[in-house]
């Protein structure tokens, strides 16, 4: 099983710079390799369409239970994992049981401009302890070069970012940032 690693971006079409779907094409060429559609307030017919265009710039993973065509999803610590995904991540702020997960992500580990006062910030070696031996992400005020390589060097297998990338004037540029951060 593949499990998303390096940086990986959570999409939000409100705090888009420019539409959606160029912003994410400009971080795939930037270098993220992973996009998670979050978007959940979208009509399901126009979420699906969304699921249908983003999977032609990059792999999908859904954050909800179902994957709208694909085989992916992020579901919080408590959904039921749904028939027929191969891959499941899920949220997790580390006293949740899990059990059926691929990969986690954990939050937050920075205070986060998109999500203020959500909290408290765990930091990167916290959220290493938390994850143990399970694959995880990095969420949650992840915007610098110097925070991405941080996580990483805690042990996650990579950052996973909304607003820094949705932001940014320039979201290849800034991928390519984090990227060049997190890389081996």
């Amino acid at each position: 099983m593949v499990t998303p690693s390096g940086v990986v971006v959570l999409t939000d079409r409100r705090l888009a710079a420019g539409p959606l779907v160029e912003v994410v094409r400009a971080a795939v060429r930037g270098g993220a390799a992973w996009v998670v559609l979050r978007d959940k307030d979208l009509p399901y017919g126009e979420r699906s369409a969304l699921a249908a265009e983003l999977r032609t710039v990059a792999p999908v993973i859904v954050a909800g239970p179902d994957p709208l065509g694909g085989n992916a999803v992020h579901l919080s610590a408590v959904d039921n994992r749904p028939p027929g995904v191969d891959l499941v991540g899920r949220s997790w702020h580390g006293f949740e049981q899990l059990s059926d997960e691929d990969y986690v992500t954990v939050s937050p580990i920075f205070p986060s401009a998109s999500k203020p006062g959500y909290g408290p910030a765990l930091g990167a070696a916290r959220a290493a302890e938390l994850a143990g031996e399970r694959p995880w992400l990095a969420l949650g005020g992840v915007d610098s070069a110097e925070r991405a390589a941080e996580c990483v060097r805690a042990g996650a297998a990579g950052v996973a970012v909304m607003g820094a990338i949705m932001r940014a004037e320039d979201p290849e540029r800034t991928t390519r940032m984090l990227v060049e951060a997190v890389a081996p």
